[in-house]
């Protein structure tokens, strides 16, 4: 979807259109009394009355921002206060996730309708599988492309960008293309061409690290990457990983539209607006702590999971992170469980610098009543030894929150 949860406000107020607008942060008082008539609507609103980036002060980051608003360097993840320096002239809106929800299931439904065999990849961006599909194949998958975006602007007013390859790999960069509301098609015989000159980040799965480490080995571009040896590859980046960059460089991918998929974990995390201490800001720390675990609770709840392994995230104020988990015999969704478990896993980290961000996580997930569960239900409990050596790490570490 093309700048999605911008464009999603835009339908809100399509006065702002053609400006430059992001989107990020919590709900301010600002933004209430945007709403707060409610004899006015939100279309009418004048462009004078909306809040400006320049006057942003926190810790929020940009979830999305108009294609005006990145003409200037503003991009998502970028911090708000960052973004203020690059465009201080532009409009700044919070997330409604609830209403991006909407619109999330409402584009998706009208893809189902004409090509079923959808991957789901978060809130804004699907997989596709055409090849089965009548007409799938007419001009390369253009008409089907052009056909869903169709479908997808009568139901909800908004635009998307399609890429059309023989795989999940190359469709990915293929979509960047040409935004917005673009299609671009990349045959196997276009890699050298359109797949080679892009730089490595361009790879789904190459993040920073691995794109800082490949420029200092002079490695820029795909087509340096598939210049190189496997083996060259593989010392330098191990087995597994460096194989993989030799395949996708060549841009093969042979991973299928996989239609229904089980999350891996879910986490709840905030990062507050000023930095806080674990002793000083004890009772904030501890009431913040206490919510994320029972939205997490929630969110396992509402989705009909469970988890055997609870963690926590911390990010201090050096930016340095810092994280621990625990595994415990049986699952949970329960929130107070999780909220002892996670307390557990703090007493294991250091808390004498302040804190920029906290978090909450359950992994090793499970559907509530399958048959790990009910085992894990009836399993012994821990050993003497083991709640022992808990207990001993308990008893000589405080509690902070």
């Amino acid at each position: 979807m093309d700048a999605f949860f911008a464009s999603v406000e835009l339908l809100r107020y399509p006065q702002l259109k053609g400006l430059a607008v992001v989107i990020g942060g919590g709900r301010r008082k600002v933004d209430e009394a945007l709403l707060a008539d409610p004899e006015r609507q939100p279309r009418f609103i004048p462009i004078a009355e909306f809040p400006l980036l320049k006057d942003y002060v926190g810790r929020g980051v940009i979830t999305t921002a108009t294609y005006a608003a990145r003409q200037f360097g503003v991009g998502s993840a970028m911090g708000m206060m960052k973004a203020a320096k690059l465009c201080p002239q532009a409009i700044v809106l919070p997330v409604d996730f609830e209403e991006v929800r909407r619109y999330s299931c409402l584009f998706k439904s009208s893809i189902t309708e004409i090509a079923p065999l959808m991957q789901d990849r978060g809130v804004d961006e699907v997989y596709i599988d055409f090849t089965e599909v009548p007409g799938g194949q007419r001009e390369g998958g253009r008409v089907l492309a052009r056909l869903i975006q169709k479908s997808i602007l009568e139901k909800t007013g908004l635009t998307c960008s399609i890429g059309v390859a023989p795989n999940k790999l190359l469709a990915k960069m293929a979509s960047e293309f040409n935004k917005p509301n673009g299609i671009s098609i990349v045959h196997e015989a276009d890699l050298q061409t359109k797949i080679w000159p892009l730089n490595v980040r361009k790879i789904n799965g190459i993040g920073p690290k691995a794109g800082e480490k490949l420029a200092g080995l002079h490695v820029h571009t795909i087509g340096e990457l598939a210049a190189q040896d496997p083996q060259w590859l593989v010392a330098n980046f191990g087995k597994a990983t460096g194989a993989w960059m030799h395949e996708v460089a060549w841009g093969r991918d042979d991973s299928p539209v996989v239609t229904e998929s089980e999350p891996v974990s879910m986490s709840r995390e905030t990062t507050f607006e000023r930095d806080l201490h674990a002793v000083r800001d004890k009772a904030a720390l501890g009431a913040i702590f206490t919510d994320l675990c029972s939205r997490l609770a929630e969110d396992l709840q509402r989705k009909g999971y469970v988890a055997k392994t609870i963690g926590i995230k911390l990010r201090y104020d050096d930016f340095k992170i810092a994280t621990r988990d625990q595994t415990e015999p049986h699952y949970t969704a329960d929130a107070a469980n999780i909220r002892k478990i996670a307390g557990q896993c703090l007493k294991r980290v250091p808390l004498a610098r302040p804190l920029r961000l906290l978090g909450v996580r359950a992994s090793a997930l499970t559907k509530l009543g399958s048959a790990e569960t009910l085992e894990s239900n009836t399993a012994p409990a821990r050993s003497s030894r083991s709640q022992a050596a808990t207990d001993s790490i308990a008893n000589r570490t405080p509690s902070l929150f």
